[in-house]
């Protein structure tokens, strides 16, 4: 097995509702994309393979990187869709779309919850079929040769991260908000299972005047 990093996207449209509007990259997003490659090539850090989702951030995010690695794009790297499970859950069950930051900390688990307990009617996927998608894409990338970077969404970086250490839902849902954009998180195998060897690393971003980048929406 190789080892993966996965990379969550840089900042897309923070101001959307909904997922088509969310899939583009703010102007910061490009920013923290660019000095994460950048950064990659000033430490010489090795990685023989690029893999990213088949969205527009993610492929924004791999090519303001500049790896000067050939992507390869896989649709089971894309991110849970959030936004239309948000809205199911408040056409279906009346709980409303947070208005500010500090009510996803309860949104977000509980849309694990009623997405993984089948009390959304007609979801765009299953909860086991996401779990699913991811497992066999980052097996199938680590039975690959060479360390590969993975560009990809903080929900699914929770999903692996969940699967490696066996993390509950509330577990998982507070990994994935406290995801930043740009970060780095390595799964490395060790006995032949995965484990988790680096957690939300930005030291692109550790900087006094770039703190203000480290941004989780």
């Amino acid at each position: 097995m190789s080892h993966i990093t996965l990379i969550r996207h840089g900042q897309a449209n923070s101001g959307a509702k909904d997922e088509v509007s969310y899939d583009k990259l703010s102007p910061l997003g490009h920013e923290q994309a660019a000095w994460l490659g950048a950064y990659l090539r000033e430490t010489e850090t090795h990685h023989t393979r690029l893999y990213t989702g088949t969205l527009v951030r993610h492929i924004e995010t791999a090519n303001g990187m500049a790896t000067g690695l050939e992507p390869t794009r896989d649709a089971r790297l894309n991110e849970l869709e959030y936004f239309t499970l948000a809205t199911m859950m408040e056409e279906q069950h009346g709980i409303p779309f947070p208005s500010e930051q500090g009510a996803f900390t309860t949104h977000l688990p509980m849309v694990f919850e009623y997405w993984r307990d089948g009390k959304i009617e007609n979801p765009p996927e299953t909860w086991d079929h996401f779990h699913t998608r991811v497992s066999d894409a980052l097996t199938e990338i680590a039975d690959g040769s060479g360390p590969a970077l993975v560009v990809t969404s903080g929900g699914l970086i929770a999903m692996a991260m969940a699967q490696a250490m066996g993390l509950s839902i509330p577990a998982q849902a507070r990994v994935a908000l406290g995801i930043i954009h740009t970060s780095m998180h390595r799964l490395f195998p060790i006995g032949g299972h995965w484990s988790p060897v680096l957690y939300n690393a930005v030291p692109h971003l550790d900087r006094p005047e770039r703190r203000v980048a480290q941004t989780h929406i």
